[in-house]
């Protein structure tokens, strides 16, 4: 039996470079995402949105910008988060900005310690997400949440799900990286991340890339995806504030997507970065809500 289906809103841009994305989860549900998945026979429940401290749009404090408000924000994903994974739930985190990834795959990986599952992450994105306090030129944490996740961070956010590191870097595989600051770069590959960057898709093309990446999947595997929608194309996908030229086109995009249903593994979502204020007639949320359609089984032909 398929799971209910939760969304979950996050309104806020607390951790981003620009106003906007916490219109994201709003534009969302204007492109009709619930109806879609209920027209895919899925009983889908709408959580709202959570609440948080405003955005003060303040300058970096020792390298971080807003952090006790992140921080919150982050606790309250995590917990809303944390309490659909154990009703039975598939949540899916409406973002809001990726700084909030770090809640959701933080209760993600506490799920799974509570019920013996292993975790595979796919992080598709335009960027690693792994800067530090140090390392970052702007202080956003939105540029943070996957060095977080591995222990790499301030107590605050590393301590959200009750273990440090949240998960193993091993567990995770990146896909469609194509801006990665010089000192990201050296961290990255020094705990050993599993990157599949643009030019790897270019050479090796988008479903080579997706086998890799999930590859070993078992019955006891939870596939959690966090996909910030600048992983798109900004040619197809504006809506976003961190726009990078030479991302994934419409078929590649849903190539990946589909051949995450197919493995029937996929147990939560993050949608995350979509800023409406920077879009063109709400196309991007469409796309974004086309895409979650084939993360859920819409395919082109009809497959056994």
């Amino acid at each position: 039996m398929k799971p209910g289906i939760s969304l979950v809103g996050a309104p806020t841009d607390i951790g981003a470079g620009s106003r906007g994305a916490s219109m994201g989860p709003e534009a969302m549900r204007v492109a009709g995402l619930q109806a879609v998945l209920e027209g895919h026979g899925l009983t889908v429940k709408d959580c709202g949105n959570l609440t948080g401290p405003a955005n003060p749009w303040l300058p970096p404090v020792d390298g971080y910008r807003h952090l006790a408000e992140v921080t919150a924000w982050n606790q309250t994903v995590h917990d809303a988060m944390l309490t659909e994974l154990r009703a039975g739930q598939l949540p899916i985190l409406l973002g809001g900005d990726h700084c909030l990834g770090l809640g959701s795959i933080s209760a993600v990986a506490r799920h799974c310690r509570e019920t013996g599952k292993k975790l595979r992450v796919l992080w598709l994105d335009a960027h690693a997400d792994f800067n530090t306090h140090l390392l970052t030129p702007s202080g956003n944490t939105h540029g943070m949440p996957v060095a977080c996740l591995c222990g790499l961070g301030p107590p605050s956010l590393i301590e959200i799900g009750g273990q440090v590191p949240a998960i193993n870097p091993k567990w995770l595989r990146q896909i469609g990286i194509r801006s990665v600051d010089a000192g990201e770069k050296r961290l990255v590959h020094q705990v050993g991340l599993e990157v599949f960057d643009m030019r790897y898709i270019d050479e090796m093309g988008m479903r080579h890339t997706m086998e890799l990446a999930l590859a070993t999947l078992d019955a006891n595997t939870h596939l959690h995806v966090s996909f910030d929608v600048d992983f798109l194309d900004p040619a197809i996908a504006p809506g976003v504030g961190t726009t990078v030229p030479g991302g994934p086109t419409y078929r590649e995009a849903q190539l990946c997507m589909e051949m995450i249903a197919d493995t029937g593994r996929l147990a939560s979502l993050d949608v995350m970065e979509l800023n409406p204020a920077l879009d063109v007639r709400n196309q991007t949320a469409e796309l974004a809500v086309d895409l979650i359609e084939s993360l859920f089984g819409k395919s082109t032909l009809m497959r056994a």
